[in-house]
Order: structure tokens, then C-alpha cells, then sequence
């Protein structure tokens, strides 16, 4: 298992990491994910063989944050 903090921007509130931790953890491979709001980014485990940093930056996206590379 790896694991990667991932610097998001826009997340304000509960409904933000609950977005955010339920988009990763429908991706095959992802174990957990934790958004700490405080420091804007999240904490996540994952399968590097099943999942990529880029669709888990997409998954982030498309639920409306910037993913700051």
C-alpha cells in the first residue's frame, strides 16, 4: 500500500470532505482517505497497482475542488 497527501483547494465544510472521501473511496484500490480541512488536502491509502494519482486527482475534480500539482 502506498500513500499520498493530495493538496485540495475549495473544501470549506463537512459536505466538502464528505464528498471528497466518498468520490476516492469508490476507486478500485483506494483503502481510506482522510481530508483534514484545516490544512486543505487529504491523506489517502491506496494500491498503487489498481489506482493512479491522476484518476484519483480526477475523482477530486470532478466533485468541483482543485487539485494543486
Amino acid at each position: 500500500m502506498a500513500q499520498k497527501t493530495i493538496e485540495v483547494e475549495g473544501m470549506t465544510c463537512g459536505h466538502c470532505k464528505s464528498a471528497v472521501e466518498g468520490a476516492l473511496s469508490e476507486l478500485e484500490g483506494v483503502k481510506s482517505a482522510d481530508v483534514n480541512l484545516d490544512a486543505n488536502n487529504v491523506n489517502v491509502e491506496y494500491d498503487e497497482s489498481k489506482v493512479t494519482e491522476a484518476s484519483m486527482a480526477e475523482a477530486i475534480e470532478d466533485q468541483g475542488y482543485d487539485v494543486k500539482q
